[in-house]
Protein backbone atom coordinates (compact mmCIF):
# COMPACT_ATOMS: atom_id res chain seq x y z
CA UNK A 1 0.00 0.00 0.00
CA UNK A 2 1.42 3.23 -1.51
CA UNK A 3 2.52 6.12 1.43
CA UNK A 4 0.49 9.48 -0.09
CA UNK A 5 1.80 12.72 0.74
CA UNK A 6 -0.12 15.91 -0.59
CA UNK A 7 1.45 19.19 -1.31
CA UNK A 8 -0.68 22.24 -0.32
CA UNK A 9 0.67 25.48 -1.37
CA UNK A 10 2.98 25.25 -4.57
CA UNK A 11 4.55 28.53 -3.52
CA UNK A 12 8.65 28.97 -2.21
CA UNK A 13 8.47 26.59 -0.05
CA UNK A 14 5.80 24.16 -0.73
CA UNK A 15 6.98 24.14 -4.58
CA UNK A 16 10.48 23.97 -3.75
CA UNK A 17 10.37 20.34 -1.06
CA UNK A 18 7.40 19.25 -2.89
CA UNK A 19 9.45 19.06 -6.38
CA UNK A 20 12.08 17.54 -4.95
CA UNK A 21 9.62 14.73 -3.03
CA UNK A 22 8.37 14.48 -7.01
CA UNK A 23 11.66 14.21 -8.75
CA UNK A 24 12.93 11.58 -5.94
CA UNK A 25 9.61 9.09 -6.13
CA UNK A 26 8.43 9.26 -9.57
CA UNK A 27 9.05 5.77 -10.06
CA UNK A 28 8.35 4.62 -6.62
CA UNK A 29 5.57 2.06 -6.39
CA UNK A 30 5.78 3.00 -2.68
CA UNK A 31 5.12 6.33 -2.28
CA UNK A 32 3.23 8.59 -4.41
CA UNK A 33 3.31 12.83 -4.30
CA UNK A 34 0.08 14.52 -5.03
CA UNK A 35 0.17 18.58 -5.65
CA UNK A 36 -2.42 19.80 -4.57
CA UNK A 37 -3.04 22.93 -6.49
CA UNK A 38 -5.99 25.38 -8.56
CA UNK A 39 -5.87 27.69 -11.20
CA UNK A 40 -2.89 28.77 -13.54
CA UNK A 41 -0.63 26.83 -11.06
CA UNK A 42 -2.31 23.44 -11.64
CA UNK A 43 -2.72 23.83 -15.38
CA UNK A 44 0.85 24.77 -16.35
CA UNK A 45 1.96 22.05 -13.72
CA UNK A 46 -0.48 19.62 -15.89
CA UNK A 47 0.98 20.52 -19.35
CA UNK A 48 4.27 21.06 -18.33
CA UNK A 49 5.44 19.97 -14.91
CA UNK A 50 6.95 21.90 -12.00
CA UNK A 51 9.88 23.84 -13.17
CA UNK A 52 13.16 24.60 -10.54
CA UNK A 53 15.51 26.84 -11.08
CA UNK A 54 18.40 26.90 -8.65
CA UNK A 55 21.69 28.41 -9.38
CA UNK A 56 23.32 25.69 -11.09
CA UNK A 57 20.74 23.66 -12.48
CA UNK A 58 17.22 23.35 -13.73
CA UNK A 59 14.83 20.60 -13.55
CA UNK A 60 11.17 19.61 -14.98
CA UNK A 61 9.14 16.78 -12.21
CA UNK A 62 5.93 15.59 -12.58
CA UNK A 63 3.55 15.06 -9.38
CA UNK A 64 1.05 11.61 -9.71
CA UNK A 65 -1.77 13.92 -9.51
CA UNK A 66 -2.12 17.38 -9.47
CA UNK A 67 -5.67 18.63 -8.71
CA UNK A 68 -7.78 20.41 -5.87
CA UNK A 69 -11.02 17.81 -6.23
CA UNK A 70 -10.42 15.97 -3.12
CA UNK A 71 -12.13 13.26 -5.24
CA UNK A 72 -9.25 12.97 -7.42
CA UNK A 73 -6.75 13.30 -4.82
CA UNK A 74 -8.33 10.85 -2.08
CA UNK A 75 -6.82 10.12 0.81
CA UNK A 76 -4.03 10.99 2.47
CA UNK A 77 -1.25 9.74 4.74
CA UNK A 78 0.63 12.77 4.89
CA UNK A 79 -0.16 16.83 4.13
CA UNK A 80 2.51 19.28 3.51
CA UNK A 81 0.90 22.33 4.06
CA UNK A 82 2.84 25.33 2.72
CA UNK A 83 0.41 28.09 1.62
CA UNK A 84 0.39 31.76 3.30
CA UNK A 85 -0.87 31.88 7.20
CA UNK A 86 -3.81 34.02 5.72
CA UNK A 87 -4.97 31.03 3.93
CA UNK A 88 -5.02 27.96 6.77
CA UNK A 89 -8.35 27.71 7.44
CA UNK A 90 -9.71 28.07 3.76
CA UNK A 91 -7.37 26.08 2.12
CA UNK A 92 -7.41 23.02 4.59
CA UNK A 93 -11.29 22.66 5.29
CA UNK A 94 -12.51 21.75 1.57
CA UNK A 95 -9.82 18.36 2.09
CA UNK A 96 -11.54 17.41 4.73
CA UNK A 97 -12.58 14.13 2.43
CA UNK A 98 -9.05 13.94 2.26
CA UNK A 99 -8.21 13.49 5.83
CA UNK A 100 -8.71 10.35 7.27
CA UNK A 101 -7.91 9.22 11.15
CA UNK A 102 -4.17 8.84 10.40
CA UNK A 103 -3.37 11.66 8.29
CA UNK A 104 -0.54 13.94 9.42
CA UNK A 105 -0.41 17.17 9.22
CA UNK A 106 3.13 18.92 8.29
CA UNK A 107 2.85 22.64 8.40
CA UNK A 108 5.64 24.57 6.46
CA UNK A 109 4.64 28.29 7.16
CA UNK A 110 6.17 31.48 8.54
CA UNK A 111 4.58 31.97 11.49
CA UNK A 112 4.21 30.31 15.32
CA UNK A 113 0.26 29.33 15.37
CA UNK A 114 -0.43 27.18 12.44
CA UNK A 115 -0.19 23.82 14.61
CA UNK A 116 -3.27 25.53 17.00
CA UNK A 117 -5.15 26.74 14.12
CA UNK A 118 -4.84 23.23 12.23
CA UNK A 119 -5.50 21.26 15.43
CA UNK A 120 -8.46 23.68 15.40
CA UNK A 121 -9.91 22.57 12.05
CA UNK A 122 -9.18 18.40 12.69
CA UNK A 123 -8.89 17.64 16.47
CA UNK A 124 -8.48 14.28 15.96
CA UNK A 125 -5.35 14.23 13.70
CA UNK A 126 -1.43 14.87 14.38
CA UNK A 127 -0.01 17.84 13.50
CA UNK A 128 3.74 18.63 13.33
CA UNK A 129 5.29 21.52 14.38
CA UNK A 130 8.13 22.02 11.65
CA UNK A 131 10.50 25.33 10.13
CA UNK A 132 12.44 26.06 7.15
CA UNK A 133 15.07 28.27 6.20
CA UNK A 134 15.27 28.54 2.03
CA UNK A 135 15.39 31.53 -0.16
CA UNK A 136 12.88 30.66 -2.85
CA UNK A 137 9.86 32.05 -4.36
CA UNK A 138 7.52 31.77 -7.55
CA UNK A 139 9.09 33.06 -10.88
CA UNK A 140 5.68 32.59 -12.40
CA UNK A 141 2.88 29.70 -12.11
CA UNK A 142 4.78 26.27 -12.34
CA UNK A 143 8.11 27.88 -11.93
CA UNK A 144 10.20 28.16 -8.82
CA UNK A 145 13.57 29.70 -8.45
CA UNK A 146 15.51 29.20 -5.22
CA UNK A 147 18.83 31.68 -4.66
CA UNK A 148 21.50 30.88 -2.36
CA UNK A 149 22.57 26.90 -1.13
CA UNK A 150 21.21 27.41 2.48
CA UNK A 151 18.47 25.16 2.84
CA UNK A 152 16.74 23.30 6.00
CA UNK A 153 13.68 21.68 7.50
CA UNK A 154 13.76 20.96 11.19
CA UNK A 155 10.33 19.00 12.50
CA UNK A 156 8.54 17.34 15.68
CA UNK A 157 6.17 16.37 17.94
CA UNK A 158 4.85 15.86 21.42
CA UNK A 159 2.73 13.67 20.64
CA UNK A 160 2.71 11.72 17.16
CA UNK A 161 3.68 8.08 16.62
CA UNK A 162 7.85 7.82 16.84
CA UNK A 163 7.21 5.46 13.91
CA UNK A 164 5.57 7.71 11.66
CA UNK A 165 8.05 10.97 12.26
CA UNK A 166 11.03 8.12 11.34
CA UNK A 167 9.19 7.44 8.55
CA UNK A 168 9.09 10.35 7.17
CA UNK A 169 12.57 12.10 8.12
CA UNK A 170 13.62 8.90 5.63
CA UNK A 171 11.24 9.61 2.76
CA UNK A 172 12.86 13.38 3.13
CA UNK A 173 16.57 12.18 3.08
CA UNK A 174 16.03 10.07 0.13
CA UNK A 175 14.45 13.02 -1.83
CA UNK A 176 17.94 14.85 -0.42
CA UNK A 177 15.90 17.09 1.66
CA UNK A 178 18.27 18.62 4.48
CA UNK A 179 15.86 17.53 7.22
CA UNK A 180 16.26 17.40 11.12
CA UNK A 181 13.91 15.38 13.53
CA UNK A 182 14.27 17.55 16.70
CA UNK A 183 13.27 17.13 20.21
CA UNK A 184 12.57 20.30 21.19
CA UNK A 185 10.79 21.27 18.39
CA UNK A 186 9.04 24.63 19.97
CA UNK A 187 11.76 26.33 20.64
CA UNK A 188 13.38 26.05 17.20
CA UNK A 189 10.09 26.88 15.68
CA UNK A 190 10.22 30.40 17.71
CA UNK A 191 14.16 30.34 16.26
CA UNK A 192 12.88 30.85 12.76
CA UNK A 193 10.34 32.90 14.19
CA UNK A 194 12.78 35.15 15.83
CA UNK A 195 14.72 35.76 11.98
CA UNK A 196 11.76 35.76 9.86
CA UNK A 197 9.36 37.62 11.20
CA UNK A 198 11.85 40.67 12.48
CA UNK A 199 12.58 40.33 9.17
CA UNK A 200 9.55 40.44 7.13
CA UNK A 201 8.76 43.30 9.38
CA UNK A 202 11.72 45.31 8.85
CA UNK A 203 12.22 44.84 5.44
CA UNK A 204 8.37 45.21 4.11
CA UNK A 205 8.69 48.79 7.04
CA UNK A 206 11.56 50.15 5.11
CA UNK A 207 10.95 49.23 1.75
CA UNK A 208 14.60 47.17 1.69
CA UNK A 209 16.50 44.70 1.02
CA UNK A 210 18.86 42.28 3.15
CA UNK A 211 21.66 44.39 1.54
CA UNK A 212 20.54 47.83 2.21
CA UNK A 213 19.58 46.93 5.58
CA UNK A 214 22.98 45.85 6.60
CA UNK A 215 24.32 48.53 4.45
CA UNK A 216 22.56 51.37 6.45
CA UNK A 217 23.35 52.19 10.28
CA UNK A 218 19.54 53.43 10.47
CA UNK A 219 18.06 50.57 9.07
CA UNK A 220 20.37 48.00 10.93
CA UNK A 221 19.20 49.89 14.52
CA UNK A 222 15.41 48.98 13.45
CA UNK A 223 16.28 45.38 12.63
CA UNK A 224 18.12 45.20 15.68
CA UNK A 225 15.06 47.17 17.54
CA UNK A 226 12.53 44.15 16.74
CA UNK A 227 15.14 41.59 17.38
CA UNK A 228 15.15 42.51 20.99
CA UNK A 229 11.37 43.45 21.16
CA UNK A 230 10.59 39.68 19.55
CA UNK A 231 13.35 37.49 22.18
CA UNK A 232 11.64 39.22 25.11
CA UNK A 233 8.55 37.40 24.27
CA UNK A 234 10.40 34.95 23.88
CA UNK A 235 11.98 34.69 26.82
CA UNK A 236 9.00 35.82 29.12
CA UNK A 237 7.10 32.86 27.30
CA UNK A 238 9.80 30.21 28.89
CA UNK A 239 11.34 29.31 25.35
CA UNK A 240 14.98 28.22 25.35
CA UNK A 241 16.54 30.16 22.66
CA UNK A 242 20.13 30.56 22.74
CA UNK A 243 21.45 33.11 24.82
CA UNK A 244 23.06 34.87 21.91
CA UNK A 245 20.17 34.37 19.59
CA UNK A 246 20.19 37.88 18.62
CA UNK A 247 24.12 37.75 17.39
CA UNK A 248 22.83 34.45 15.59
CA UNK A 249 19.87 35.95 14.15
CA UNK A 250 22.44 38.88 12.71
CA UNK A 251 25.02 36.59 11.12
CA UNK A 252 22.17 34.45 9.32
CA UNK A 253 21.33 37.49 8.19
CA UNK A 254 24.14 38.01 7.15
CA UNK A 255 24.68 34.61 5.50
CA UNK A 256 21.10 35.09 3.72
CA UNK A 257 21.82 36.67 -0.42
CA UNK A 258 22.59 40.39 0.32
CA UNK A 259 19.60 40.69 -2.83
CA UNK A 260 17.13 39.19 -1.07
CA UNK A 261 14.26 40.21 0.80
CA UNK A 262 11.03 38.48 2.71
CA UNK A 263 7.93 37.23 1.04
CA UNK A 264 6.01 39.28 3.24
CA UNK A 265 8.07 42.46 1.34
CA UNK A 266 7.24 40.66 -2.40
CA UNK A 267 3.99 40.75 -1.57
CA UNK A 268 3.75 44.33 -0.63
CA UNK A 269 5.70 45.64 -3.24
CA UNK A 270 3.33 43.56 -5.65
CA UNK A 271 0.31 44.77 -4.34
CA UNK A 272 -0.63 41.18 -2.95
CA UNK A 273 -2.32 40.44 0.50
CA UNK A 274 0.82 40.06 3.08
CA UNK A 275 1.06 38.10 6.30
CA UNK A 276 1.28 41.15 8.54
CA UNK A 277 -1.47 39.17 10.93
CA UNK A 278 1.14 36.20 11.66
CA UNK A 279 4.17 38.16 11.19
CA UNK A 280 4.15 41.61 13.00
CA UNK A 281 0.77 41.83 14.75
CA UNK A 282 1.03 38.41 16.35
CA UNK A 283 3.91 40.21 17.96
CA UNK A 284 1.86 43.18 19.35
CA UNK A 285 -0.54 41.21 21.01
CA UNK A 286 1.76 38.56 22.76
CA UNK A 287 3.48 41.56 24.10
CA UNK A 288 -0.10 42.87 25.00
CA UNK A 289 -0.36 39.68 26.57
CA UNK A 290 2.66 39.27 28.51
CA UNK A 291 3.03 43.48 29.34
CA UNK A 292 6.53 43.64 27.04
CA UNK A 293 6.58 46.60 25.30
CA UNK A 294 7.01 46.30 21.68
CA UNK A 295 6.82 50.31 20.20
CA UNK A 296 8.94 49.11 17.08
CA UNK A 297 6.58 46.17 15.78
CA UNK A 298 3.91 48.67 17.04
CA UNK A 299 5.79 51.80 14.41
CA UNK A 300 5.83 48.94 11.41
CA UNK A 301 2.12 47.70 12.32
CA UNK A 302 0.46 50.72 12.14
CA UNK A 303 2.67 51.53 9.17
CA UNK A 304 1.84 48.04 7.03
CA UNK A 305 -1.71 47.73 8.32
CA UNK A 306 -2.48 51.16 6.21
CA UNK A 307 -1.13 49.77 3.43
CA UNK A 308 -2.58 46.04 3.97
CA UNK A 309 -5.85 47.60 4.26
CA UNK A 310 -6.38 49.93 1.28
Amino acid sequence: MKTRIGILGLGGVGGYFGGLLAKAYAESDKIEIVFIARGETQKRIAESGLKIITDDSESIVFPSIVSDDPAVIGKLDYIICATKTYDIEESLLPLEKCVAKNTIFLPLYNGVDATERISALYPDNEVLQACVYIVSMIESPGVIKKIGSFEKLFFGSDLAPLSKLNALQTIFKNAAIESYFVDNIEDTVWEKFVFISALASATSYLDQNVGEILNSQSSRNVYVELLNEITMIAAVKGLKLPNDIIMQTILKLEKTPHNATSSMHRDVLAGHKFELASLTEFVVNEGLKYEIETPMYQKVLDKLAVISNS
